[in-house]
């Protein structure tokens, strides 16, 4: 056999062998080839192919015949079915570039993650998790004393006015009934407001109290209760709610920002939610453990990280007020202060910002008014420049999960179960960081000292100094554990296997008939315009790479407008101004815009975001109006059937409710007016149920989860409460059992 003849095989060899291995339909083929090879039991015995010209021809031949059958079939596939469809398993998760900088084992920082969001010990009542806003659908669905009166609320030129006037309910603890949604009720005819409320159904979280220390070996910090004068069922404290609606934390991975104002920033900064914005934030690095130095970090396509460092230290979700991260990892194991030896190594860097508690944002026109009572005032403080003392410690010496049951076939813990007893074994806190993140961030012979006055020394021993802290490398270094460690597990809660993903994927029976004609209305009736990609949501990670930062609205005289964020009149912007708010962060009080367009007209966008503003066209013009004020970032849409109240303020109770509002254009303008008929907005709701994972519904991996108890109102009602000796209403538990990879019954949706 000649030259060219061989080169002609190997070439077509090579090209047949790429396709077949690495193109899915050659694969598909190759697979099916082998299995029909098997069940026929075809051989090549001695004597039936004579020759190694007959081999060869006879090769070529079968070679030849496949593919050209390959290539027409792929022809033809590709102009009846055009490119492969693609669903949300065709979009990576957004993680880190420098991730490696910090973590060695993902695997291990997952399960760091998963215990410390649900571990209801990191809340200074011992009793308050992440979790216990997002444990249905990674949303809320409790119904009781889960009202927000409206503190959000300002005046016209921007001064603070909250509302400390319970229109829902007449007061605190209050059990929601159907019938109190929507909040923006009209007749029958949608022209007559019958009645306009603007209370927010939100999430119940911490009491008010003012913390004083962490108790070593306790899951319940020191505090000292504090009247609450807007929280209280006849002068007894109930559990403050939360000024907004608590947003899923499920597919929550694929936002640019989070938080509805978009406050937690995509870059982290290992310290607080505000990324770049923040000039001080650092951490703490061990070049060798003899030798420590403060540094800046920065993490992108990390806002889940930036996220999850507000609520622990919030007062209105998981924590006393004034309560730092370093606080959390004292609480979990104090360090040896029998030591007397003092300071080697002064490097005093002056105060540092600590990380602020997640209301700081929605109270700082509160805090920053003179038209507030000093009480009110007082009780809804935040310390925003209180520097960080001990929140990791506590961490350290209590048992991961002590409080509650893991099941043996959790997808993540359950080799580490103690089941039927309590907590994990084999592991601390302090084991788990090590496990996860590398030596240069915990481990270290020296102690990070801290005094009265803010200044932080590299120390070898403690002083026994009342007017000092001093802490280990893993403590001081917590809010960067405990931020990256969340969001990596939370990248996990990734929903993407719903009738609607696998209609994309080709299964056009996915989708019932109403189904699909909804899924045309929502294409085609505008839903698409907020909420775009795969990821049904413009605020994606994709989605602003795709678009900038900052893009001209579609209609009108297109105004400026952050990518993903909109004002769609769900109240009025003096309500609760969202993107329009301040981050609190520079010297004149107000803060910086959260607005990032507004950021650009200012100039400070590359100083505050560390990159240059997207170029618009016509181009921005500092004194044209934005879109910021009363504007929130659009939810991804997966679940949604799950995740009701819905909105920011949580008006609206069911889906038929929210199509009504879209089919008005809205109830405070910013929509245009669909005019649905009747059984137009029964298909898009029958669409919108076709977003739902079963995994999210039975609770399957990875959304199973240890057991949970969550505060679930007072008992009593809104006049009367018990008194616990203290000042503050006893609590109602509600449990949420364990639930292990295979699922279970799962929690019944809000007011079932």
């Amino acid at each position: 056999m000649g030259i060219i003849p061989i080169i002609s095989l190997v070439v077509f060899i090579t090209g047949l062998s790429i396709y077949l291995l690495l193109t899915s339909k050659g694969r598909f083929l190759l697979k099916s080839l082998v299995t029909k090879i098997k069940r026929q039991g075809w051989r090549f015995r001695d004597g039936q192919l004579n020759s190694q010209r007959s081999r060869f021809s006879k090769t070529i031949t079968i070679a030849a015949i496949i593919l050209v059958a390959v290539i027409a079939g792929n022809s033809v596939s590709a102009q009846v079915t055009g490119s492969p469809p693609v669903s949300l398993k065709s979009v990576s998760v957004p993680e880190p570039d420098n991730l490696g900088d910090f973590v060695k084992d993902k695997v291990a920082a997952i399960k760091l993650g998963k215990t410390l969001f649900w571990d209801i010990q990191v809340g200074s009542d011992g009793l308050t998790s992440c979790a216990s806003c997002h444990f249905h659908a990674g949303a809320d669905n409790r119904s009781k004393n889960q009202i927000n009166p409206g503190l959000l609320r300002i005046n016209t030129d921007g001064t603070a006015n909250p509302d400390t006037v319970f229109n829902v309910g007449g007061a605190p603890n209050y059990q929601l009934k159907p019938s109190d949604f929507p909040f923006h009720k009209l007749s029958s005819d949608s022209k007559t407001v019958v009645s306009d409320r603007n209370d927010v159904s939100s999430s119940q979280g911490a009491f008010n109290a003012k913390f004083v220390d962490v108790k070593p070996g306790s899951a319940e910090d020191q505090v000292t209760n504090a009247p609450d004068p807007v929280f209280n069922v006849g002068g007894t404290n109930v559990r403050r709610v939360q000024a907004r609606n608590t947003p899923t934390v499920i597919n929550a991975a694929f936002n640019f920002r989070n938080f509805w104002d978009g406050k937690a920033q995509n870059i982290f900064n290992g310290v607080n939610p505000f990324g770049l914005r923040d000039p001080n934030a650092s951490v703490v690095k061990a070049n060798n453990p003899n030798q420590l130095q403060f540094v800046k970090i920065s993490l992108n396509n990390s806002s889940l990280a930036s996220q999850a460092l507000g609520p622990p230290l919030s007062s209105t979700e998981l924590s006393a007020d004034g309560r730092t991260f370093q606080e959390i990892g004292d609480k979990f194991g104090r360090i040896d202060n029998r030591n007397s030896l003092s300071g080697l190594q002064d490097i005093s860097i002056g105060p540092l910002l600590s990380s602020v508690a997640e209301i700081s944002d929605k109270l700082a026109q509160i805090n920053n008014t003179n038209s507030i009572s000093g009480l009110l005032q007082n009780v809804l403080s935040i310390s925003g420049t209180k520097l960080p003392r001990v929140l990791a410690q506590k961490l350290s010496t209590l048992r991961p999960l002590g409080k509650q049951v893991v099941d043996r076939q959790d997808s993540v813990l359950g080799a580490n179960s103690r089941w039927p007893q309590p907590g994990l074994k084999d592991k601390t806190y302090e084991q788990l960081v090590q496990d996860a993140f590398k030596p240069v961030w915990w481990k270290s012979n020296q102690l990070i000292q801290v005094d009265a006055q803010g200044r932080r020394t590299f120390v070898n021993n403690v002083d026994n100094s009342s007017q000092t802290n001093e802490y280990t490398l893993l403590e001081y270094n917590f809010s960067l554990f405990f931020g990256l460690a969340v969001q990596l597990y939370e990248s996990t809660l990734i929903a993407n296997d719903t009738p609607y993903d696998r209609f994309l994927e080709g299964n056009t029976s996915a989708l019932t008939v109403q189904q699909q004609q909804g899924k045309k209305l929502f294409e085609g009736k505008g839903c698409i315009g907020c909420h775009s990609g795969l990821e049904l949501t413009g605020a994606s990670v994709s989605s602003v790479a795709q678009s900038g930062r900052i893009r001209r609205g579609p209609f009108g005289a297109k105004p400026p407008e952050d990518t993903g964020f909109f004002n769609i009149g769900v109240r009025p912007a003096t309500d609760d101004r969202g993107l329009g708010g301040n981050d609190g962060l520079s010297g004149n009080g107000q803060g910086n815009p959260f607005s990032e367009a507004r950021l650009a007209q200012l100039g400070t966008f590359k100083n505050l975001l560390g990159q240059n503003p997207p170029i618009l066209t016509p181009p921005l013009n500092s004194s044209e109006s934005v879109i910021a004020d009363g504007a929130f970032k659009a939810p991804g849409l997966r679940n949604v059937e799950l995740t009701a109240p819905y909105f920011h303020n949580g008006g609206q109770a069911t889906l038929e409710q929210v199509v009504d509002f879209y089919s008005r254009g809205g109830d405070f303008g910013g929509l245009p007016v669909l005019n649905l008929s009747p059984e137009e907005k029964q298909q898009l709701v029958a669409f919108l149920k076709g977003l739902t994972d079963e995994r999210v519904l039975h609770e399957k991996a990875p959304f199973d989860h240890p057991q949970l108890f969550v505060p679930n109102g007072h008992p009593g009602n809104s006049t009367s409460v018990t008194n616990d000796g203290t000042g503050k209403a006893t609590d109602s538990l509600l449990e949420i059992p364990a639930v292990g990879r295979y699922g279970g019954s799962g929690t019944r949706n809000f007011l079932n």
